[in-house]
Order: structure tokens, then sequence, then C-alpha cells
């Protein structure tokens, strides 16, 4: 397999301190980034979650709750009653 060099731009910071987190659990950064690479194609998506901070704590958590029971309901939701559901929970 041809190996090929990635060349990114991350903070100095950064970059200092995911060395000394590779370094700890007995990687570096290489391959820590050639797995984050393997699990996004493997799973096809980002191996991760990611939130807006747009919201409060409160808010995801009624949100993540009202999916959470129509996933577990058999009725059936219109798209514009999960849309207004949506706006009561966010105000």
């Amino acid at each position: 397999m041809e190996s090929l060099n990635l060349n990114i731009h991350v903070d100095a910071n950064d970059k200092k301190e995911v060395e000394q987190f590779c370094s700890s659990v007995g990687m570096n950064v290489s391959t820590a980034v050639n797995m984050f690479i393997k699990a996004v194609l493997k799973e096809q998506r980002l191996p991760f979650e990611i939130r807006s901070n747009t919201f409060d704590g409160t808010v995801y958590e009624k949100l993540k709750e009202a999916e959470l029971e129509m996933s577990n309901s058999s009725q059936r939701y219109s798209k514009e009653e999960v849309l207004k559901s949506m706006n009561d929970i966010i105000g």
C-alpha cells in the first residue's frame, strides 16, 4: 500500500497536547490520525458526536427525550408535527 504525507494546520498548543497524550498511550500523532481516518472510512461517519453550542444543555436533553419518545412509539408523526414539537421545545 502506498503511503503519502498529509499536511494539516493545527494550533501549536493543541499539537503539543495531542503529542503528549499520544505519547502517554504509547503511540504517535500519525498513528492517532490514521486510526481516526480508518474509523471514518469503516463507519462512514465521524467517530464522535458534533453538537452546536447554540442550545443549552436543557434544550438538547429535551430534544433527545423527544427523539427517544418518538422512536419508541408506534405512532407516526408528520414533518409539520415534528417541527412544531421542536419549536415548542426550543421556545
